[in-house]
């Protein structure tokens, strides 16, 4: 019968076309899409200071000055509750999306390996949906917000320890 190898063929042309279809097609592993990586410190370098956090000048891209240089925020172990200690940045950029409402951002949440994929899909979005809270109560429309989970799919540190997984638990800005 000669429907056998077309049959296999076809199964791996899909397979291939499915494989090709999941993968990455641009950023890094921590969620910028310039390489840039961003610590979890809110003492910030740039052109001045917004609230304790740095603020840049314009950027590579020509983005407007003022966005902050901290865009990175991180939380506990299975958790989407702000910490306080990132109030201050989530501050300095509900401060620059009030000064440029024709910004957007992308909130990119994330999380550690642990857990199912379903979970921490779940999980980061939970998370990057309380950091748009957060972002909404300081009055940014929500025309200027987008949210996305990445889940586990995108470590920004590779490891099998709490220090990987803490810098792994995390919403990025992406503007």
């Amino acid at each position: 019968m000669q429907f056998k190898p077309y049959a296999r063929s076809l199964a791996v042309a899909l397979s291939l076309a499915f494989v090709a279809g999941c993968s990455s097609t641009g950023g890094t592993q921590d969620g910028s899409m310039d390489g840039s990586r961003d610590g979890a410190s809110t003492s910030g370098v740039g052109s001045g200071q917004v609230g304790g956090v740095g603020v840049g000048g314009s950027d590579q891209n020509g983005q407007q000055a003022g966005i902050p240089s901290v865009r990175t925020i991180y939380f506990d172990y299975d958790s989407e509750r702000i910490r306080g200690e990132f109030e201050p940045v989530l501050s300095a950029h509900a401060q620059y999306l009030r000064n440029n409402p024709n910004a957007r951002v992308v909130l990119q949440g994330h999380t550690d390996e642990r857990g199912t994929r379903e979970y921490n899909l779940g999980l980061g979005e939970r998370r990057a949906k309380s950091v748009e809270r957060f972002l909404s109560v300081q009055g940014i429309s929500p025309s200027q917000l987008e949210v996305v989970s990445y889940g586990e799919e995108r470590p920004a540190v590779s490891g099998y320890n709490e220090d990987a997984y803490a810098q792994n638990r995390r919403v990025v800005f992406s503007y």
